[in-house]
């Protein structure tokens, strides 16, 4: 009896374990009628630099061992380096998003060649003309010219959520054409490595990418593009799990400003920022690492005019909240140049209200020279540094306007050390406080008195960000 109802038992849980792995079947989806519609809009692209115009160091392909572990864009073959200026030929992936032949691609597929062709499904090739390429933003919008062409329609990149479904089709190797490969979401809004692409908050996905993918389609479970295939990341230049996508937001209106002007605005607030790290949340009044920390405003920027100083954290804009730094740039990058804003800001433990109306990114942008020296050395103590009041001649080399700004002469203590110092750095602030003399920096030192750290606003280079020191406590 006992062996039957041990039997017995089993079998209802052998049931109950198929019906679950059936149910489960049942909820997966079916990409192939999806697959076979959607391919029908996919492109082969092929680019062909010729020797005599190829860009100074682009001539040799670089074989991927040699590459940094760093966001990887992929097309082409890599190979050994030509004995002699030759014609180069790379390959992507595009898609129509017009039945009159307007494709999106990556400009990185694109970029430099004097000849573009586009291979649609059923083997036609035409000689494409490009509209227009961005660099910042990796997109680039070609023409062919024929009429009544499939093409795929757009979804929306904002309502993707880790784990969801999606797919992509492309030619990866350059060969095999309209590839499916399918995955889900790994994660939304990742920044680029890249720091020519900050306006761009990247899909991450585990869908299979590989060179020659680039510019290809990732779609959702009802058909629409939500974003097109533009970079991994690996360490050996194939796929690693790892891609990203360029949300079809931020590619449809790329390439309406390239159709409508040729060229892509963008709106600049005028800070430069860093994240808000757990020391620096203590020592804000902050009870979480959130937020944008400003460690500085260009003069007569958008922010400038506003009211935000360095040292404010910029906790919200335009309602969107921003948890870290990399979050605010696609913000403002993506909202036209003149579009009023809303700031939320921490200043001082207490939050404000800021209204700006936003620049425009230059299409070049100047950066300041530094250099090192001086006289009238100064030893603080509590951090372990030794600064010095800068010569006029040497606060001319720094540009520094004689407000604030002191040289690092020595590091002496290990905390500074840790914080990453270094003899040259220039010191502009101690916390809010603007320091022009090494007498300046100590009594601001000195002021800051018992606080768990101390943040200093840093110059190195081109680099300005604040860094914090935690005094060692008294014995």
């Amino acid at each position: 009896m006992i062996a039957m109802k041990t039997a017995f038992r089993f079998v209802l849980a052998s049931l109950l374990l198929v019906s679950t792995l059936a149910g489960a079947q049942t909820t997966l989806p079916d990409f192939t009628v999806l697959a076979e519609k959607a391919s029908a809009a996919v492109v082969s692209i092929e680019a062909t630099r010729t020797g005599s115009s190829r860009r100074a160091g682009a001539d040799a392909p670089v074989d991927p061992q040699d590459m940094p572990e760093f966001f990887r864009r992929f097309f082409g073959q890599p190979g050994m380096p030509p004995m002699e200026p030759r014609d180069q030929v790379s390959s992507g992936s595009g898609f129509l998003i017009s039945a009159d032949g307007e494709v999106l691609t990556n400009h990185h597929v694109i970029d430099g060649a004097d000849e573009v062709i586009v291979r649609l499904p059923d083997r036609r090739e035409f000689e494409a003309t490009v509209v227009g390429s961005d660099a910042q933003s990796d997109i680039a919008l070609l023409r062919i010219k024929d009429k009544g062409l499939p093409f795929l329609k757009t979804g929306s990149s904002k309502t993707l959520r880790p784990g969801q479904w999606v797919f992509a089709i492309g030619s990866p190797f350059g060969f095999l054409d309209n590839t499916v490969t399918v995955g889900v979401v790994s994660g939304v809004g990742r920044r680029s490595m890249d720091a020519s692409q900050q306006y761009t908050p990247f899909i991450q996905t585990d869908v299979a990418i590989n060179r020659g993918n680039s510019g290809g389609p990732l779609l959702n479970t009802d058909g629409q593009v939500v974003g097109i295939n533009s970079q991994i990341f690996s360490n050996s230049g194939g796929y690693m799990g790892v891609s990203f996508a360029i949300p079809i937001e931020v590619a449809m209106n790329t390439a309406k400003q390239l159709r409508e002007s040729g060229h892509v605005s963008r709106g600049q607030l005028g800070v430069a920022i860093q994240n808000v790290d757990r020391t620096f949340a203590k020592t804000l009044g902050l009870d979480r690492s959130i937020g944008a920390l400003v460690s500085s405003v260009t003069p007569d920027s958008a922010a400038d005019k506003a009211g935000v100083k360095v040292g404010d954290v910029i906790l919200s804009f335009n309602g969107l909240e921003i948890l870290q730094s990399s979050d605010l740039p696609p913000m403002v990058g993506n909202t036209a140049p003149g579009t009023k804003v809303r700031l939320r800001v921490l200043r001082d433990g207490k939050e404000r209200e800021f209204t700006a109306v936003l620049g425009e990114v230059p299409s070049d942008d100047s950066v300041a020279g530094s250099g090192t020296g001086g006289s009238g050395n100064s030893s603080s103590g509590v951090l372990g540094l030794v600064v010095q009041t800068p010569s006029a001649e040497e606060r001319e080399q720094l540009g520094l306007d004689g407000k604030e700004g002191v040289l690092i002469s020595r590091v002496v203590g290990d905390a500074a050390r840790r914080a990453g110092l270094r003899e040259g750095d220039v010191i502009l602030r101690v916390g809010r406080t603007a320091v022009a003399s090494a007498k300046a920096f100590a009594d601001a030192v000195a002021d800051a008195g018992n606080s768990e750290a101390v943040m200093l606003l840093v110059r190195r280079g081109e680099q300005t960000q604040f860094i914090a020191i935690t005094p060692p406590k008294a014995e």
